[in-house]
C-alpha cells in the first residue's frame, strides 16, 4: 500500500484534498471510548491543493497545514483503501497556526 496515494490525484480549481485526523479513542484518564461515543473529527491535514480559481485568486491553504472543516459537506475520495475528503477552499472554516 502506498502511503502517498494522494500524489496520484490532483484536485482541480479551488478544491482541497484533506485527510481527517483520527478520533480520540481514549479519555485523558485512560478510559477507552466506544465508536458511538467518539466525536466527529472536524480537524484535517491538507494533503493536496488545486491550482486555484482564475488567475488572481490563490488558495488560502497549503499542503501540510492543519485546518478546521465544517461539520457536514465534502466529497469522500478513496485512494488505495484510505479515505480522503475534497472541500472547496471557501468551505474550509480556518487553519491552525503553530
Amino acid at each position: 500500500m502506498n502511503k502517498y496515494a494522494f500524489r496520484k490525484f490532483l484536485p482541480l480549481f479551488d478544491r482541497v484534498l484533506v485527510e481527517r485526523l483520527m478520533a480520540e479513542t481514549k479519555t485523558k484518564g485512560g478510559i477507552m471510548l466506544p465508536d458511538k461515543a467518539q466525536g466527529k473529527v472536524l480537524q484535517a491535514t491538507v494533503v493536496a491543493v488545486g491550482p486555484g480559481k482564475g488567475v488572481v485568486q490563490p488558495l488560502s491553504v497549503k499542503v501540510g497545514e492543519k485546518v478546521l472543516l465544517p461539520e457536514y459537506g465534502g466529497t469522500k475520495v478513496v485512494l488505495e483503501d484510505k479515505d480522503y475528503f475534497l472541500f472547496r477552499d471557501g468551505d474550509i472554516l480556518g487553519k491552525y497556526v503553530e
